[in-house]
């Protein structure tokens, strides 16, 4: 018969300490990010220049939170609580809110802005998309999100991007995607262009075409890319085109029309992060 003393069960009193400490020491850490937040305001001075957004920092570190997961707590959890703290960090560098293109239901887009920006962020429902860009157009630093599905009825809204100072495509969402994700609905986020933090590993373009031909899309897809929308007007077929960032747009326009396309206009709308799949 062992002698060996069984180590005892810890009560329950105890283990409910271990997680008060735990909680307290999480609130300690926010609070002193929120210090860190202070001092970065006052060296940026993001507070007078409009939206403190970046979404490239933002993409790296929703990648690394997914890849060190591990354990009980569902990623939905993990990633919906770090969405608030960084949405809510960054609305407290630079005040913006969220313009959401509704016509394809309301529920989709508060879910994924709610998700994404958290409840401190004001969120702000529109009509279209063209409501939207015309919204972050006029603001100072807010951003618009609108479903990529738009469907043909929404017409090319895409052109609306393609002059030099109009807002730009600068993320797309959500940053980890994977089955029944709570917030699933694919986005688009807009703000105003941004001059230093945008992330290139994706690059859109609106794409003009007088005359389309069929072996475009396997040109596209030969090139890692696709088209991800398209709408007829008065000039033709416009097309919402995404390549890889490697792809330069003489390399772009040099296989459109090697495919047999006749092509009135490129123009860069914006970029955004690859997208990381989880199962």
């Amino acid at each position: 018969m062992s002698t060996d003393n069984p180590t005892p069960a810890p009560a329950l009193a105890q283990l409910r300490q271990e997680i008060d400490r735990i909680d307290e020491a999480m609130h300690r850490l926010l609070m002193e990010r929120g210090t860190i937040i202070d001092r970065l305001i006052s060296v940026k001075k993001t507070s007078e220049s409009g939206s403190a957004f970046r979404p490239g920092r933002e993409a790296s570190m929703m990648r690394a939170l997914a890849e060190r997961h591990k354990g009980l707590l569902p990623l939905d959890t993990v990633e919906s609580i770090w969405r608030v703290i960084i949405a809510t960090f960054t609305y407290v560098q630079a005040p913006y809110a969220v313009h959401a293109d509704i016509s394809g239901g309301d529920a989709p887009m508060r879910d994924s802005a709610r998700f994404h920006f958290g409840f401190t962020v004001p969120y702000l429902s529109h009509p279209s998309a063209a409501a939207v860009i015309e919204t972050v157009a006029s603001s100072r630093g807010d951003l618009g999100i609108f479903r990529i599905d738009q469907g043909a009825s929404s017409g090319a809204w895409w052109r609306a991007l393609a002059d030099k100072d109009r807002p730009k495509i600068i993320a797309r969402l959500p940053f980890i995607e994977r089955p029944d994700h709570p917030a699933g609905t694919p986005v688009y986020v807009i703000s105003k262009p941004l001059t230093d933090a945008a992330v290139r590993d994706v690059v859109l373009y609106a794409a003009q075409f007088e005359r389309w031909h069929k072996d475009v899309t396997g040109a596209l897809a030969g090139l890692g890319g696709e088209a991800v929308a398209s709408a007829a007007d008065a000039y033709g077929l416009s097309v919402l085109i995404a390549v890889p960032g490697t792809v330069e747009p003489s390399r772009l326009h040099g296989a459109l029309t090697d495919a047999g396309a006749s092509l009135s206009e490129l123009v860069e709308i914006g970029s955004h992060a690859e997208r990381f799949r989880v199962k």
